[in-house]
């Protein structure tokens, strides 16, 4: 039996806390982010913009499992409660070259990227898909939903859409957030 060689990235883990330094609620350092996430035993930690994009690896936690650790952490030594997504490197390089919309896009921060929590929260979003959103549009991947918002991300009824089905069980990003990701999880400036 041969056994692939899962790349030198296998290892690289990318959370994405939910809703820290968004406006005036649950300010945090990104320092103190960087700090928690060594405490934990996370190596290679790295913090991405000011909006609770950290990049790491960890050769032993499943995604859920850091993903509970995070939270349970933040919560226990920032007093904050934020819902946290961990993906793969591999699940993120699904993300980015999985996006059907791209040939319709034109501005990266209108087109958002919604990481679902898990990948059943998909089936909530199908529904969705038989919709005219247009001029805007909606696309699923495995455990993402695209969102092309092209009259501005406040404006379209995509993204009360999808936050009324699945809650605070998705994170949104928008696509040049997840380029700058996808760059730093592969070691690429």
């Amino acid at each position: 039996m041969m056994l692939t060689d899962p790349g030198p990235d296998a290892d690289k883990l990318v959370a994405l806390i939910r809703g820290i330094n968004v406006g005036r609620a649950k300010r945090v350092r990104m320092a103190e982010l960087r700090a928690l996430f060594v405490d934990i035993g996370f190596t290679d930690v790295r913090s991405l913009l000011n909006s609770g994009n950290v990049v790491f690896s960890d050769p032993i936690s499943t995604p859920s499992v850091a993903a509970e650790r995070i939270e349970k952490e933040i919560n226990s030594r920032l007093g904050i409660s934020a819902r946290v997504t961990v993906l793969t490197a591999s699940d993120l390089d699904e993300v980015v070259h999985g996006n059907p919309l791209l040939d319709v896009a034109d501005n990266p921060s209108r087109l958002l990227v919604a990481v679902l929590a898990t990948t059943a929260d998909r089936i909530g979003l199908e529904p969705l898909l038989e919709k005219d959103w247009a001029p805007g549009g909606l696309a699923l991947g495995t455990r993402v939903a695209y969102l092309w918002c092209p009259d501005g991300v406040l404006a379209s009824p995509l993204t009360d859409a999808v936050g009324g089905v699945v809650g605070d069980s998705v994170t949104t990003r928008s696509w040049g957030t997840i380029m700058k990701i996808h760059a730093a999880i592969h070691d690429q400036h």
